[in-house]
């Protein structure tokens, strides 16, 4: 909202955090940090406070720019998660990390609008939404309110659902109609920091998943910021028929790919091989 004291139109090669202006220029990282028992990669394995700062300051330390926090699991078929359980899972860990980290940038990963607003009233940086608001329609509105960034995702369905809703037409022509509206509706509520991310792996097979990967340079026309979230996904490890704790190679390889075709973030579980990613990318750019 133009009222908020921390909207500004700027270009869309940067992002306005907390009054503090993030440019996209060059690709950034974002490290995951999940706080559920059950994701598909490190369910389960930052369940006390030590384990988390540290997993933290990890993450700070090899250069990324944004941690993920979610306390909800997406993988296809999770577990309903009340919103009372959600909140009881993030928030306190979102105020440690704050009290700790007072200069790092949390982005929350939920498609509830009470949890954004929780989080963004204690000091959150961006919201995450896998559903771009269609599973709560007062998402929009609550992060303009807030005058965060705002991540929507490319999904059909729900996290129970989405394996269900796998059957395109045209699938990139598809998305980007999607996008096209749910940016159109962003902006009827005052949001203007977007970023774009296709969900990989929601609602979409392995062939699919590659397909929208070849074909990623298209989102380029949306004139906003694209966020790559393959790290250490079936896509890669079902391919390679290994496991994810076998998947960081095949990640790197394909976050070569999503930087080429134009992605301004990688949401990563390795902060320390996604930096040297984009290192390299930039070396490339810079070759004459």
């Amino acid at each position: 909202m133009k009222n908020n004291p921390y909207f500004q139109e700027h270009s869309p090669a940067s992002i306005n955090c907390k009054g503090e202006l993030i440019l996209l220029d060059t690709p950034k990282v974002m490290g995951v940090l999940n706080l559920t028992p059950d994701s598909f990669y490190d369910g389960g394995l930052y369940r006390d406070e030590k384990a988390i700062l540290d997993q933290t300051e990890k993450m700070i330390r090899e250069g990324a720019s944004f941690i993920d926090l979610g306390a909800y699991s997406s993988k296809p078929g999770a577990a309903l998660v009340s919103s009372e359980e959600e909140s009881r899972r993030l928030l306190p860990v979102l105020e440690l990390l704050l009290r700790e980290f007072p200069e790092a940038l949390f982005s929350i990963d939920t498609f509830r609008s009470d949890i954004a607003m929780a989080a963004g009233e204690r000091g959150a940086a961006l919201i995450n939404d896998i559903s771009a608001g269609l599973l709560d329609p007062n998402m929009m509105p609550t992060v303009a309110a807030l005058g965060l960034p705002y991540i929507m995702m490319h999904m059909r369905g729900t996290p129970q659902t989405m394996k269900d809703q796998t059957q395109y037409k045209h699938l990139m022509q598809e998305i980007l109609q999607y996008f096209s509206q749910r940016i159109s509706t962003a902006k009827s509520y005052g949001l203007y920091d977007l970023i774009i991310d296709p969900g990989y792996g929601f609602s979409k097979t392995t062939t699919q998943n590659f397909q929208l990967l070849k074909q990623a340079a298209q989102l380029n026309s949306l004139d906003l910021p694209v966020l790559t979230g393959v790290s250490r996904k079936s896509m890669i490890y079902k391919t390679l028929d290994i496991g994810p704790k076998e998947a960081l190679n095949g990640t790197t390889a394909l976050h070569m790919q999503a930087l080429l075709s134009g992605s301004k973030i990688l949401r990563v579980h390795d902060v320390k091989e996604a930096m040297e990613c984009v290192s390299l990318f930039n070396a490339l750019e810079k070759a004459t």
